[in-house]
C-alpha cells in the first residue's frame, strides 16, 4: 500500500478523531505555508505539531475525554506524567503508569507508551489503545507510518497480548528495535501501578571541587601550568588572547576550581530544557496573536509586521538558545530564555572539556561534551544554498565566540566567512547587501542581540511604515556606496539571519507573565507580573528590564522589603517585569547559575557562571562543569 503525503487523512478512530498521515518529505508548501500552519488546534486549544504521535494522543483525548496531558518534547516523557488536566473544571486528575507485565490490563483510552530506540530513536512513541482483548489490543496512533487505514477499521494496528499465569498483562513488542514502557490510566486507584521514583532533590545540589594542583605534588602543578589550548586553532587562540593565557576564569582564585551535578541533575535539567522550549514557543504564538499583549514588548510598531513574518517563516528555524536556571535541594527554576545571542558557548562547548582533560580531572564526564556536535547537526537541518557570513563586533569575547560558531558551520559543510564590524559591507542598487569581495550576503549568523539593530532605528528616528526601505535608501536613495548600519543588514529582505528576528519575542522577559498566566504555578516557572503585587511583595521579587542583558538594571527585594542586590545599566529607561524571587545558591561563597543551551529546541548540554554577587553578569566567571559518573 502506497504511503499518503503529509495531511492526509489515514483513517478514523472513536470519536471521529482523524489521523493524518506526517510523512514530512510529503509536505505541500502552498497548503502548508507558515509555523502557524503546522500548529494543531480544537476549540482554541493547542494540542501539539502536526502531526505527531503527541498530537493525536492529545486530540483523542480532548474530544472523547474531555482532558489532556502536558506537552511533551520526547514521548517517553509521558510515562512520568503523574497528571492529566480537565479542560472544563481546570482540575487535574490523576495518571497512573502500569508497566508492561503488570497485572492491570490497560482500558479503553489508556496512552501506550514506547521507550526510545529502534524506530521510535530519540523520541519514543505513543498511541491510543481503542480495544482490549485477552490475546490483543488495537490501536490508534500517527506517525508510525504513513498508509491508509483498511476501510471500515477504527484503529491502525492490532499487537499481540497474553496474560500470564498470575494475571500479569504483556504485549509482544515487535522486531524493530523498540520497546514497550507500558500503558497508562487515569485512575484514583493506583492498585499495580508502577511507582514513579520520587525526585530527591538533594540529587539537584551542585558540587564545588577543586584538582589535585592542592597537592603538595611539583610534578602536577608543572604539568598543569603547561599551555593546554590549541593556539593554531583560530578560535583556540581567540581565547587565550581574550583571556589573557591559557585558562578558563578572569579570576585566579578559580585556578584549581571546577563544579559537578550528579546524572539525575543532568536528566533533570535536560527534561526541563526540552519541555521549556515547547512552553516557550507556544507563548510566543499566543504573544504575536494578540496585538494588545503585544504591546508590553516595547517593540517598534513598524516591526511587527517583519516579526510576524518571521515567525510565520517555518524556514525560520532558532540553531541555538541558552536557558539559565538556578539549581538546588530548592527545586529546579528558570530564570529566562536567552534565544538570541547567547554567550558561553565555547567555554561549554569546547574549553571546559579541554581543562577537564588537561587537570586530569576524573569522576564524571563533561556536561558540554555532546555541544559542538548537536549545533553541527542542527546546522546541517538548515536549507542553506550559499555562503555563510558570520556578523560580530570588534570584541576579544565576541571574536572567539564567532570562530567558534563559524567552525560548527563549516563542519555541517557550509562555506564561511567571518565579518569584523560592518565597515566592509556596501548596498547595491538593487538593494543587496555585498562584501568587500562583491559575495551578497544570503546567510548570516551574528553575534549582535536584534535589540542592537532596533536601537539604531529607534536612535535614528527612521521607522516609517514602509519598513522595507533600510535607514540608507531612506536617507539618500542614490547613494549606494555608504556604509551600512546593522538595522540595514539584519532587516534587509534579502537576507536570512541566524537566530531568526522572531527571537525578539521568547527573549524578552516581557514573555515571563505571559508564561506564567499560560502555565500557573508550573513547577519550572516563577510567578511573575508586569506590576508590583502583592504576593510578589510578600514573597520577595526581582525586578528585570523587559531587554536587559548581563544582569544590567536588575534588582532582588526580600520579602521584607530589603535589597539583597542590584546592579546598574543602560536599560533603566526600559519597561520592567517583575518575578518571584528565587536566589541563585551560594556554594564556597560563590553564587552559581547553571545554564542549558539546546540544538534546535533540544538540550546539548550545561555549564556554570559564578559570582561573588547574587546577580549574574558580563564579567561572571564560566568555570568547568562536569556530569559525575553513576
Amino acid at each position: 500500500m502506497n504511503d499518503l503525503a503529509f495531511g492526509k487523512a489515514m483513517g478514523t478512530s472513536t470519536g471521529g478523531v482523524v489521523a493524518y498521515s506526517s510523512d514530512y518529505k510529503t509536505v505541500n508548501n502552498n497548503e502548508y505555508m507558515t509555523r502557524h500552519d503546522f500548529h494543531s488546534y480544537v476549540d482554541g486549544i493547542y494540542l501539539g505539531y502536526k502531526w505527531q504521535c503527541v498530537e493525536f494522543a492529545r486530540r483523542w483525548l480532548y474530544i472523547n475525554k474531555g482532558y489532556i496531558f502536558n506537552n511533551v518534547a520526547m514521548a517517553y516523557e509521558i510515562f512520568e506524567l503523574t497528571s492529566v488536566r480537565d479542560l472544563t473544571t481546570n482540575i487535574e486528575l490523576p495518571l497512573y503508569a502500569f508497566k508492561n507485565g503488570a497485572t492491570r490490563p490497560p482500558e479503553i483510552g489508556s496512552l501506550l507508551i514506547w521507550e526510545e530506540g529502534g524506530h521510535f530513536e530519540e523520541t519514543g512513541h505513543v498511541a491510543i489503545i481503542t480495544e482490549v482483548f485477552d490475546d490483543k489490543i488495537h490501536i490508534a496512533e500517527q506517525n508510525m507510518d504513513f498508509k491508509k487505514w483498511p476501510d471500515g477499521q477504527a484503529y491502525s494496528r492490532t499487537i499481540k497480548a497474553k496474560v500470564g499465569v498470575s494475571g500479569d498483562y504483556w504485549l509482544q513488542c515487535p522486531s524493530t528495535g523498540t520497546n514497550i514502557l507500558g500503558w497508562m490510566i487515569q485512575t484514583s486507584n493506583a492498585d499495580f501501578a508502577y511507582v514513579q521514583p520520587q525526585v530527591d532533590k538533594t540529587k539537584f545540589n551542585i558540587k564545588a571541587l577543586q584538582t589535585a594542583t592542592h597537592s603538595n605534588s611539583t610534578t602536577v602543578a608543572k604539568i598543569q601550568n603547561l599551555p593546554w589550548l590549541n593556539i593554531a586553532n583560530e578560535d583556540e587562540n581567540a581565547f587565550v588572547t581574550a583571556m589573557g593565557g591559557h585558562k578558563l576564569y578572569t579570576s585566579d582564585q578559580f585556578a584549581h576550581n571546577y563544579y559537578q551535578i550528579t546524572p539525575e541533575a543532568a536528566d533533570a535539567l535536560e527534561i526541563a530544557s526540552d519541555e521549556l522550549h515547547l512552553m516557550f514557543m507556544q507563548a510566543t504564538d499566543y504573544v504575536l496573536a494578540h496585538p494588545t499583549l503585544l504591546t508590553q514588548f516595547g517593540l517598534p510598531e513598524a516591526i511587527l509586521p517583519k516579526i510576524r513574518k518571521s515567525w510565520e517563516n517555518r524556514t525560520n528555524q532558532l540553531i541555538t538558545s541558552r536557558f539559565d536556571f538556578a539549581m538546588s535541594a530548592e527545586g529546579l527554576k528558570v530564570y529566562e530564555y536567552n534565544c538570541d545571542s547567547a554567550s558561553c558557548y565555547m567555554e561549554v562547548g569546547k574549553v571546559q572539556g579541554k581543562w577537564l582533560q588537561h587537570n586530569e580531572v576524573k569522576g564524571g564526564v563533561d556536561a558540554g561534551d555532546k555541544l559542538f556536535k548537536k549545533l553541527v547537526k542542527a546546522w546541517k537541518k538548515c536549507e542553506i544554498d550559499g555562503l555563510v557570513h558570520v556578523l560580530q563586533d570588534n570584541d576579544p569575547e565576541e571574536t572567539y565566540h564567532a570562530l567558534f560558531m563559524k567552525s560548527a558551520i563549516e563542519a555541517a559543510g557550509y562555506i564561511c566567512e567571518l565579518i569584523q564590524g560592518l565597515d566592509s559591507l556596501r548596498k547595491t542598487k538593487s538593494g543587496d547587501v555585498i562584501d568587500e569581495n562583491g559575495n551578497t550576503l544570503r546567510w548570516i549568523w551574528k553575534t549582535w542581540a536584534w535589540e542592537t539593530a532596533l536601537d539604531d532605528l529607534r536612535f535614528a528616528d527612521v521607522i516609517t511604515n514602509e519598513i522595507n526601505e533600510t535607514t540608507t535608501e531612506t536617507t539618500n536613495a542614490n547613494n549606494h556606496d555608504l556604509p551600512l548600519n546593522l538595522a540595514d543588514v539584519l532587516l534587509n529582505d534579502h537576507i536570512m539571519v541566524f537566530e531568526p528576528l522572531w527571537t525578539l519575542i521568547p527573549s524578552n522577559k516581557a514573555i515571563l507573565p505571559v508564561l506564567w498566566r499560560m502555565f500557573p504555578n508550573h513547577p519550572y516557572l516563577l510567578n511573575a507580573d508586569y506590576a508590583l503585587n502583592d504576593e510578589l511583595k510578600d514573597n520577595g521579587y526581582v525586578s528585570k528590564p523587559i531587554v536587559g542583558r548581563c544582569g544590567a538594571n536588575i534588582q532582588l527585594v526580600s520579602s521584607d522589603s530589603k535589597t539583597l542586590a542590584e546592579k546598574t545599566g543602560y536599560f533603566d529607561d526600559r519597561p520592567m517585569i517583575y518575578q518571584q524571587l528565587f536566589t541563585l545558591p551560594k556554594i564556597d561563597k560563590q553564587y552559581v547559575q547553571i545554564s542549558t543551551f539546546t540544538a534546535q529546541g533540544h538540550y546539548a548540554g550545561c555549564g556554570i557562571r559564578v559570582d561573588s554577587s547574587m546577580i549574574i553578569g558580563k564579567d561572571s566567571d564560566c568555570l568547568p562543569l562536569q556530569i559525575a559518573f553513576e
